[in-house]
């Protein structure tokens, strides 16, 4: 193998998420800036937020209730 082609191996790499944990992990980068992470991503915490912000569920529910109207109007 040809020596010194390969990148610094940094054991003890470390690893910042936006909500501020920190992680010592290996990596051949020496800081690493993250957006999400185990401890706030929502598949692990469990933490779901379903943002309705545009009122669908409502809008959706209305239509539904308008043809089932219109349905038993027509029989």
């Amino acid at each position: 193998m040809k020596k010194d082609i390969h990148p610094k191996y940094d054991i003890k790499a470390k690893a910042t998420c936006a909500c501020g944990a920190v992680f010592e992990v290996g990596s051949t980068m020496s800081e690493i800036k993250m957006e999400i992470c185990s401890h706030c991503h929502p598949f692990y915490t469990g933490n779901e937020k379903v943002m309705d912000t545009a009122g669908r569920v409502e809008r959706f529910n209305k239509r539904r209730a308008a043809s089932a109207s219109v349905k038993k109007a027509k029989k």
